[in-house]
């Protein structure tokens, strides 16, 4: 007899991860380096964490032992987070609502656990990042995505929100968003948290990639009040994304319900990453050199990639990320980026990875690498289409 998988065994892949998988694959079967891929499809810094972080690393390798600590994370690293809030925002937080967690991802989980039950509603913008979705059908709650055309710039509105009907038991928002890049201004973002607050709607607020902003400035959803989630991490601005380490701004009335989570999931965040990372918030010159680099990358691809056949790109105010509509090219984003990497060496993440419905005719390329990067990957895609 055959045993049984739960429903969870059928959750959606990670497409983009499948696309590196495919990357290395590729590479490993060359005999000329030369060849090998172009990586322009997963978000990660091309840049090694802050200086300041790794002399903190090896210092703490000779000298602590390592061990637990406490579940929401060390206290220093705490506070230190809490000041970040009152340096760049101007907001006053209590460290005791902070949550120090594994990567962004372990504060989703935290955060939809504390605040949704199973079969509970809970809007986002599509497209939008495909954990969202498949981490709140993992735990039994419905995602509803708001169909977000270039016309809403991407992103959510009150409008979308009432168009979608019924009840809500959350919003997630992300500003800058990924794969777009867009974001919500301090009118757009307030309009959504009031929404929230008039239904007792719970509002998550993704704001990891804060700090990579090339148009106006990141509005944080703290701004407006206590009881949203503030999801942020390491792993972007300051270039940390194999350290796992993340953190949650916590509702006050659940700040207890995500700690006995986190001690019951997690035990503690990677205690090396934690006492490491409080040196990152004195890294601030060398991370906004990173993000002129970024910005750079970004003003040559909107200038020669439409060269390359790609004309049409949602507004990339901040993050890393291109989101290029394909249609005049491609009704199968899966098979275009499939063949871009085969005949051209340059990888990509398709559409549908981000919105399921529509992402058949949009790709999303990440400029998080080199200018040389860059300039290679657009050499071989305008070689490509000319082919």
């Amino acid at each position: 007899m055959a045993l049984k998988s739960a429903r969870r065994a059928e959750i959606a892949p990670f497409i983009v991860m499948d696309v590196m998988r495919a990357a290395a694959a590729r590479d490993e079967a060359l005999s000329d380096p030369s060849g090998r891929t172009v990586h322009m499809e997963v978000g990660q810094p091309g840049t090694p964490a802050p200086a300041s972080v790794r002399a903190a690393a090896k210092k703490a390798l000779d000298v602590d032992k390592l061990g637990y600590t406490d579940a929401m994370g060390v206290p220093e690293l705490r506070r230190r987070i809490a000041r970040h809030y009152r340096d760049v925002y101007g907001v006053d937080l209590d460290p005791a609502r902070v949550c120090v967690t594994t990567g962004s991802s372990g504060g989703f989980l935290l955060a939809f656990l504390a605040a949704f039950d199973a079969g509970e509603r809970v809007a986002l913008a599509d497209p939008g990042y495909p954990a969202y979705r498949n981490i709140l059908k993992a735990i039994d709650c419905v995602p509803v995505g708001l169909p977000a055309t270039a016309a809403h710039r991407f992103q959510p509105t009150p409008e979308l929100l009432d168009a979608a009907g019924g009840e809500f038991a959350g919003l997630i928002v992300a500003s800058p968003a990924n794969p777009t890049g867009t974001m919500l201004g301090n009118a757009e973002l307030g309009a959504l948290y009031e929404w929230c607050a008039r239904r007792g709607t719970r509002l998550v607020s993704d704001e990891i990639y804060h700090g990579i902003v090339y148009e106006g400035r990141g509005t944080t959803a703290l701004s407006f009040g206590e009881d949203a989630f503030i999801v942020n991490s390491f792993s972007k601005y300051f270039s940390m994304t194999g350290w796992r380490l993340g953190w949650l701004v916590v509702p006050p009335d659940l700040a207890r319900t995500v700690e006995r989570l986190a001690q019951n999931l997690f035990i503690s965040p990677p205690t090396l990453a934690q006492v490491a990372a409080i040196a990152a918030f004195d890294a601030y010159a060398e991370m906004d050199g990173h993000v002129r680099a970024y910005r750079a990358n970004r003003d040559f691809l909107l200038a020669e990639l439409p060269k390359a056949g790609f004309r049409e790109f949602a507004p990339p105010d901040g993050a890393f990320y291109l989101y290029a509509d394909v249609a005049h090219l491609t009704n199968d984003s899966t098979e275009f980026c499939r063949r871009m990497l085969a005949e051209a060496g340059v990888a990509a993440t398709p559409g549908v990875d981000f919105d399921p419905e529509r992402g058949n005719r949009f790709v999303r390329f990440s400029f998080a690498g080199t200018m040389a990067d860059m300039q290679q990957a657009v050499a071989r895609l305008k070689g490509w289409q000319k082919a």
